[in-house]
């Protein structure tokens, strides 16, 4: 019900709120750092400050109104520091959220943990981001460490092991490549036929795939860093002759829209994990479905839906936590924030599984969303077309 009243309401102009650096008594602050740098990633934090702007019309938090202040981080790991230093120190934010991109949130946990504040991010991969051991660092993405044991199963059962492996050099995309090279390597004694890295933003490809082609592979491994780039990747190996019988595997970016729009027919047949789909047939995937659509234009990638769950949960630990809310109680509102976060059993919202977390600062607690989605592409395009083709949840432990 709370979801259909949050729907129905009027979207607000969409505005990047910047307050003088003192402390702003008796008002919750967040700040969020994220990946603004395309239509798309505008519209992802235009739907977060609607979702606040909705609770703070409805009352706040306990009588309480929540100041979110939005710095965009452009995927640059210095900017992402800088933004998390200045949100700590000089905003006082109770609650920090961020980034979009592993290579930019992993330096930011040591900042966060540094500063004692809480920090949830909403879209970052890497395993390596809750390996930090830090006490105050939450995942609502799916870990990489989950995603590359889907995607060996579907591998091992369904595509052969001769692999050809094009990936960015950026953080997630590198650390979820090496993971299944390592599991195919370690549990079934396969090499990858090749396993080159390319800067994020590279655009051509062709060489690599001109070698890939002529090792015969049952599988391209193609992660660009960019979903140009990704498009470009599998538009280029149709160019140089890989048959459609190759598989074309992408990471979980691909359920960004302008992959299929840009990539046309050769997104066909390509199949990738994430933490959502459009095509998901639960009465509450439909409703948001068609929310986003209606809102921003657009049908929701999975970083909208991971977006949405992490205002909701946040929703719930700030009405949990005790606090004060003056000067002297930050650093204790900050723990009471952290501690109710850690708290959260069995959330139910556009994930395909619940998440939970916990309070020790390991994988096992901070990696809240152990459900991936396999998807694939029937039709490319601007009207493309997914189906899912399956789910997994993992116990808390796997892959460490």
């Amino acid at each position: 019900m709370k979801l259909i009243f949050k729907f129905s309401l009027i979207m607000t102009c969409f505005t990047f709120i910047f307050t003088s650096y003192a402390f702003s008594e008796g008002k919750i602050k967040i700040g969020v750092s994220i990946r603004m740098i395309s239509d798309i990633g505008f519209k992802h934090g235009k739907m977060m400050e609607d979702e606040i702007q909705m609770i703070n019309d409805s009352g706040g938090i306990n009588g309480k109104m929540i100041e979110l202040i939005f710095l965009n981080d452009e995927c640059k790991s210095e900017k992402g520091i800088a933004n998390a230093q200045k949100l700590i120190y000089q905003h006082n934010v109770h609650l920090l959220i961020g980034s979009s991109c592993s290579s930019v949130t992993l330096p930011m946990v040591d900042v966060s943990a540094k500063g004692g504040v809480p920090h949830i991010t909403p879209h970052s991969t890497s395993s390596k981001i809750t390996k930090r051991g830090s006490d105050w660092i939450f995942r609502v993405p799916i870990s990489s460490r989950f995603y590359k044991s889907v995607d060996v199963a579907h591998i091992v059962k369904n595509v052969g092991l001769d692999l050809a492996y094009i990936i960015s050099a950026d953080s997630a995309s590198l650390t979820q490549a090496e993971e299944i090279r390592d599991e195919i390597k370690r549990d079934h004694g396969k090499q990858p036929l090749m396993f080159v890295t390319v800067q994020q933003g590279e655009m051509d490809f062709r060489s690599h795939m001109l070698k890939a082609k002529s090792m015969n592979p049952d599988a391209l491994l193609i992660s660009a860093g960019t979903v140009a780039g990704a498009a470009k990747a599998l538009i280029q190996s149709y160019e140089v002759g890989i048959p459609a019988s190759v598989k074309r595997i992408l990471g979980s970016g691909a359920s960004k829209q302008e992959i299929p729009t840009l990539a046309g027919d050769a997104v066909k047949g390509v199949y990738f994990t994430a933490a959502f789909s459009a095509a998901d047939d639960r009465p509450i995937a439909k409703l948001f479905t068609r929310m986003i659509k209606d809102k921003y234009g657009v049908l929701p990638d999975h970083d909208f839906s991971q977006a949405w769950d992490l205002i909701q949960i946040v929703e719930h630990a700030l009405r949990k936590a005790d606090l004060k809310l003056t000067d002297e109680s930050l650093a204790s509102d900050r723990t009471a924030i952290r501690d109710a976060i850690a708290n959260i059993q069995n959330y139910q919202g556009l994930a395909s599984g619940p998440i939970s977390f916990c309070a020790d600062p390991t994988p096992e607690c901070r990696d809240g969303n152990k459900t991936p989605v396999m998807i694939e592409y029937t039709k490319g395009g601007k009207d493309f077309v997914t189906k899912v083709l399956g789910t997994i949840t993992f116990k808390p432990n796997h892959g460490l």
